[in-house]
């Protein structure tokens, strides 16, 4: 499509998007696709910024709604693929928010079109997946165009330079570059182009002339043929091979990295036999901190395990602390699972990792209790029922207060609610079930390993410290 047809789609989508409810202000780029950053005549963007949050506060109004409204409404022009996209979630880091991904044809031969049909066929098997939400590539290699050739035999009979001849097609047909002017004290790029008007048609390469040797004018059409041609208006290249950029996002109820393991499955299934694939922008970082989260995790409970044994002086005793640490897991991720909204990303990892300290916390409560009992002699069982009564009013208390204190992350709106309502569904999910299920879980897992720590003669010993009691 030519400019004039792309600025006439881009004023109908204008149109649409001034009667769109809750869009504050747009901006339009005629030949610009801000995806790939390439300048194309068949290309254009619209920029647009939302309405304050406490005017948006219906969901059909906030950012997932308008989206879904403008590529509906948008979905009636007929004559251009239009896509609704998100920004990036940390500017720099891509162009589009999801994910980004990069497929590289690195030991194949195949020529461009058969690299495009590589791409449609994994874009289609990508799109099947229930992960996915919409996948789209901006790849294309059926772009329309001519291809000239000089006759170079031709050229040298009439007595014309093959440097001359490519210079007079690149200065009509495309531009060059003269030199810098100074005016009114700012510098300006001098470059030599046709005329609109003399270089919109194929044809108009009948009224270009080049001198030869003689000084003779020579029109080039005597020198030159075309035929037209389907090639891509542009090649991309990510980390020197070949490759084809594919953006998403993950649909409803799904993880951002259950979305890109989708990918690398459909990948390693689709792909033939020299092609690879690399991610690229937030996903990229994602994935390289995906990877230290388990080594995370691991420390976390290594060094809540080291404070507790030395503690309790004891190897054995912290274990029936760190055992009541999945039940608070168990809680947020129930909580993750029956809420479609939140997904299992940073901040939910965040609050399982604050779940170990306050799991820990209402553990210690009642082991700590016990423990002093049992090492002045109270028999194992007797200490315990002793400590879950006399601490079960405390692990309310200091529960309840959390779970109050966080509801308001829970129930947060406006900018950034999303990031703040995970983190606060996770912790309130995990420490209702920590606090529910735990002070019947750590009871019988504080006997059965202070038995075993113990030993039947070690707590004999300590039962004889005090007369009269039995077990």
């Amino acid at each position: 499509a030519s400019t004039a047809r792309s600025l006439e789609t881009l004023n109908k989508m204008m149109k649409i998007i001034s009667e769109t409810e809750g869009i504050h202000h747009y901006a339009a780029l005629g030949g610009l696709n801000v995806v790939t950053f390439a300048t194309k005549a068949n290309s254009g963007t619209i920029f647009t910024s939302l309405n304050p949050w406490d005017q948006r506060k219906d969901k059909s109004l906030q950012l997932k709604g308008i989206i879904a409204t403008l590529q509906k409404k948008f979905a009636a022009i007929k004559e251009a693929n239009i896509l609704v996209i998100s920004p990036p979630a940390i500017p720099g880091l891509g162009q589009t928010g999801g994910f980004s991904f990069e497929l590289q044809q690195k030991g194949s031969t195949d020529d461009v079109k058969a690299f495009e049909k590589v791409v449609n066929n994994f874009v289609a098997a990508v799109n099947k997946r229930p992960e996915i939400s919409r996948a789209y590539t901006f790849f294309n290699a059926r772009t329309p165009g001519y291809a000239l050739d000089v006759d170079r035999e031709k050229c040298k009979k009439l007595g014309l330079s093959l440097t001359d001849v490519y210079n007079t097609i690149q200065t009509y047909l495309g531009s060059s570059y003269v030199n810098d002017l100074t005016l009114y004290g700012r510098n300006f790029r001098v470059v030599a182009q046709a005329d609109t008007g003399y270089r919109a048609d194929i044809n108009d390469l009948n009224n270009y002339y080049v001198r030869n040797s003689a000084g003779t004018m020579v029109p080039l059409s005597t020198v030159i043929s075309y035929k037209v041609t389907e090639n891509p208006a542009l090649l991309y290249h990510f980390n020197l091979f070949r490759s084809a950029e594919i953006n998403g996002d993950a649909k409803a109820g799904f993880s951002s990295g259950q979305a890109l393991q989708a990918l690398k499955e459909v990948a390693d299934q689709t792909l033939p036999a020299g092609y690879g694939y690399e991610f690229a922008g937030l996903s990229r970082e994602e994935l390289k901190a995906g990877s230290s989260t388990a080594l995370i995790f691991a420390l976390s409970i290594v060094f809540v395990f080291l404070f507790l044994a030395a503690l309790y002086e004891s190897w054995q005793v912290p274990f029936s602390v760190l055992l009541a640490v999945p039940v608070g897991m168990l809680g947020a991720i129930l909580t993750l699972t029956l809420m479609p909204e939140l997904v299992n990303n940073v901040y939910a990892q965040i609050g399982m990792i604050t779940l170990i300290g306050l799991s820990a916390k209402n553990a210690i409560l009642i082991v700590e209790f016990a423990k002093e009992r049992v090492d002045r002699g109270i028999p194992v069982v007797e200490a315990t029922l002793e400590a879950v009564k006399l601490r079960l009013r405390p692990i309310l208390m200091t529960s309840l207060a959390f779970i109050l204190g966080v509801l308001p992350l829970a129930l947060a709106t406006g900018a950034a609610s999303v990031a703040r309502s995970t983190i606060g569904w996770t912790v309130l999910g995990g420490m209702l079930a920590a606090t529910s299920l735990a002070i019947f879980i750590v009871p019988v897992l504080f006997v059965v390993i202070t038995r075993l720590s113990y030993g039947k003669k070690k707590l004999e010993a300590l039962k004889e410290q005090v007369p009269g009691l039995t077990e």
